[in-house]
């Protein structure tokens, strides 16, 4: 892997994870970089999305692989905020 498809798949997580933490309810990870981790994650789990419906997964730095990983990291969001639930402060 060249340090320009590393970058690309950088950004592509960071504008995933980005707009997925403001769709879905509730508080996101830390910052950019769980951010980024977020996005990296969704567009693995959007690329087995679509590829078990028939589709490419994501394909590179372009829109629909963005799409692709917006869509995986959305499931990704939901996922944690249903394993971690909403817990109230110990005393």
């Amino acid at each position: 892997m060249d340090i320009g498809t590393i970058l690309a798949w950088l950004i592509m997580g960071l504008i995933a994870g980005f707009l997925a933490k403001y769709v879905v309810p509730g508080e996101g990870p830390g910052g950019i970089v769980g951010d980024i981790i977020i996005g990296l994650i969704g567009a693995f789990i959007g690329g087995w999305i679509f590829n078990a419906f028939g589709h490419t997964g994501a394909t590179g730095l372009n829109v629909w692989s963005i799409v692709v990983a917006f869509i995986g990291a959305v499931v990704l969001l939901f996922i944690l905020r249903a394993i971690t639930g909403r817990r109230s402060p110990t005393i």
